[in-house]
């Protein structure tokens, strides 16, 4: 079985339980995901199975789409509703208002720098973020390029504003919603993340199975010399095209592999 599970994975669990479940329920030990996703957040978790994990980089690259609610006026240590809180600021009516937040919205289009929070597993000397954080211990963390190409106000009620984004690999949307709460002249925390879409995996989707000739949008080439594939040998192949592609043999699928300069390599083979 090598393919790809599209999971609206619920609130409460960790991608990790999520990952522990399908290995059990398909008796398969090759169980991986992309895109980890924390027990608050909810949405699509893309469960690679079998030889698919070994996809796992070259997915990880994919631009993802959320819907988040921030709540206004108060700030927690974690940048979320499991949070203490840290700080409350009252709030100018003034400025929550649609024009005005939508404008603020749009001023986080395109690239831009974050700082990744202190409650991330990012790993610094070892040790990740998130247990450093629990400890009291806050360290500098070096920002970020990330890219917002499109951000979207879905509704305003009170305190609390819902919005839709499509952003980059490594974007952290709690500290998107406390950024967006600073620009407001408050502070803020994210209450709720769901996670709609991974590059072409949507929520949609939930419980489709892709089998691994489709998980990737490559071209596919026909081979004659299996075997020194299967050895690991490279050939060489008439295209100009560089990247990976899906590989068959008398049109059969046999795997993936990668071309540079004329010379193909094997990724996967089955």
């Amino acid at each position: 079985m090598d393919g790809l599970l599209i999971v609206n994975k619920p609130k409460g669990k960790t991608s990790f339980q999520i990952v522990s479940e399908v290995r059990k329920k398909y008796n398969i030990k090759k169980v991986g995901h992309i895109g980890t996703l924390d027990p608050l957040a909810t949405g699509v978790l893309p469960i690679l199975i079998g030889n698919a994990t070994k996809l796992s980089d070259f997915l990880m690259e994919h631009d993802k789409e959320y819907i988040a609610c921030l709540v206004l006026g108060e700030k927690r240590d974690t940048g979320d509703i499991e949070g203490k809180i840290s700080e409350t600021k009252n709030i100018d009516d003034k400025l929550i208002n649609e024009e005005n937040i939508k404008e603020v919205l749009n001023s986080f289009l395109g690239e831009s720098k974050q700082i990744p929070p202190m409650y991330s597993a990012i790993k610094i000397n070892g040790k990740k973020l998130y247990e450093l954080a629990r400890q009291g211990i806050e360290i500098k963390r070096e920002p970020r390029i990330i890219d917002i190409s499109k951000i979207e106000l879905l509704n305003i009620n009170n305190n609390e504003i819902t919005f839709k984004v499509e952003c980059s690999k490594g974007t952290y949307i709690r500290t998107l919603c406390e950024n967006i709460a600073e620009k407001l002249n408050t502070v803020g925390y994210m209450k709720e993340l769901n996670r709609t879409r991974v590059g072409n995996f949507k929520i949609q989707d939930e419980g489709k199975y892709i089998e691994l000739k489709d998980i990737l949008n490559v071209p596919k080439f026909e081979i004659k010399e299996k075997q020194k594939l299967i050895n690991g040998v490279c050939i060489e192949i008439d295209t100009n095209y560089n990247g990976l592609c899906n590989l068959y043999y008398e049109d059969a699928f046999i795997g993936i592999g990668e071309i540079k300069q004329k010379l193909l390599k094997r990724k996967i083979i089955i």
